[in-house]
């Protein structure tokens, strides 16, 4: 058996039903519990966006939701969104949806926690995320190495490293002629320049290049909605349809079957979003916050603006211009589609200059979390000197990712994607009754205040 074919067998497994229904049955679970808290608590979580830093922490709420951000608005935005429906038909923006709706509730929970059982380590950093909770929290510490180790690896070989990289190389090639080998040179530079500078340097660039690079895209994805606005409603209709009916072949299109569908979408998904991943916990926990609940509020608002808003764009502009059906795959079907839908000029522009930023950002994102997860395992042996190993490993994987297959790419990034998710996942279910507690006291606080400023007024007024 090769390599490849192993695998692909292993991807089969930690994306089996079991992932698949921890994954959402934990979205689901907590949905319920906190009473629909994306739904009814997303006004108030995109007005702390705003919110002035105060507390302890590395970095301002918005900074580490910037940072968070940098890391889940990538390749996964472009490429894998393609891929996904190129795989699993117009049915699997669908499942994409499904994972992001309940992963809001996770991604809500995960950051939460991540403030709550924070700690400072021996260089005086704020050090957060699920190898802390589930140590502190849950008391197990061979499970929280296991999540770092796991967190390690997507940083090395799934969605910090070669998934970025490789898309970078190819959107550079196709628009511009320019040789792997150069791209690859150049983007171990820029990255080196970054990173080395630490988390502060990391949110800086992130704070600056993030909402641009997303607001940006999305008015060019809203460009092409407006020119072909009455196919929008049939685009919707044969997303719904062929997320519960096998999608024949067409074209290029090789056809779908629903169980395709939905666990290409919940994995694209995963990857876009990282809802549950236990990624965005580590960024959420540098944040100047005193309420581990705002933090919370505030880091789910990271899901919304990645699935429901970006990739929902970038789904519709591959349906409703008719690429998905085509030839193509990956970052050039996604150029198709904006050249068709505008002109081949701005199709290879808009997709090369989205998936630098994007996936750039994701690169600067991901250096951080592994270096988290890195560092505590082996920060009390080594101390900087492990961080520097690790920097040089990183900056080595950057530069010979360009060099390694498309497809390889994804199944690795999707393999190590599930591993990392369930010690995380895990943690979540076993500290539930922490989540539900922490949030019921946080309304009730935050609702006895209203209710005293209210008493206040009234005794001024009278």
């Amino acid at each position: 058996m090769n390599f490849h074919a192993l695998l692909s067998d292993i991807n089969a497994i930690v994306w089996g039903p079991v992932t698949l229904c921890l994954l959402v049955g934990t979205g689901l679970y907590l949905t319920l519990r906190l009473k629909l808290i994306q739904v009814f608590k997303l006004p108030l979580a995109l007005s702390l966006l705003f919110k002035p830093a105060s507390g302890k922490g590395d970095l301002s709420s918005f900074a580490a939701l910037c940072t968070a951000l940098s890391a889940t608005i990538g390749t996964g935005n472009i490429v894998g969104v393609a891929t996904a429906i190129k795989i699993g038909g117009p049915g699997a923006l669908f499942w994409m949806w499904l994972a992001a709706f309940f992963g809001m509730a996770t991604k809500y929970a995960e950051c939460m926690l991540a403030v709550k059982y924070r700690t400072t380590d021996a260089r005086g950093q704020i050090a957060g995320g699920p190898m802390y909770y589930i140590e502190r929290g849950l008391g197990l510490g061979w499970l929280a190495k296991l999540f770092a180790i796991f967190g390690v690896g997507v940083a090395f070989f799934g969605i910090g490293t070669f998934a970025q990289v490789n898309a970078i190389s190819d959107a550079m090639n196709i628009a511009f002629n320019v040789p792997t080998w150069g791209t690859a040179f150049v983007l171990t530079i820029m990255v080196a320049a970054v990173t080395l500078g630490g988390v502060k340097r990391i949110a800086n660039v992130a704070q600056k290049l993030v909402p641009t690079m997303a607001l940006g895209y999305v008015m060019a994805c809203g460009w092409i909605l407006i020119t072909f606005s009455e196919q929008i409603i049939p685009a919707l209709q044969l997303v719904l349809h062929s997320a519960f009916t096998p999608t024949s072949a067409a074209g290029g299109f090789l056809g779908a079957t629903v169980a395709q569908a939905l666990q290409i979408g919940i994995a694209r998904g995963v990857f876009s979003n990282e809802s549950g991943l236990g990624s965005a916990p580590i960024a959420a926990a540098a944040a100047k916050t005193n309420e581990p609940v705002e933090q919370g509020l505030v880091s789910m608002t990271g899901t919304f603006f990645d699935t429901i808003l970006i990739c929902t764009m970038t789904g519709l502009v591959l349906i409703i211009t008719g690429v998905w059906n085509g030839d193509t795959a990956g970052a050039a079907m996604t150029s198709a589609a904006f050249a068709s839908g505008g002109s081949v000029i701005v199709g290879q522009y808009v997709v090369t200059i989205a998936l630098i930023c994007f996936a750039f950002t994701t690169i600067l994102g991901w250096h951080y979390y592994g270096e988290r997860c890195w560092y505590y395992l082996s920060g009390k042996r080594l101390g900087e000197k492990g961080v520097k190993i690790y920097q040089l490993l990183f900056l080595s994987l950057i530069a010979v990712g360009a060099f390694i297959q498309l497809d390889l790419i994804w199944m690795l990034a999707d393999t190590v994607n599930g591993l990392m998710a369930i010690p995380n996942l895990i943690a979540i279910i076993g500290l539930r009754h922490v989540i539900l507690l922490e949030t019921d006291k946080y309304f009730a606080r935050v609702k006895g205040l209203h209710h005293s400023d209210i008493k206040e007024t009234q005794s001024i007024n009278t």
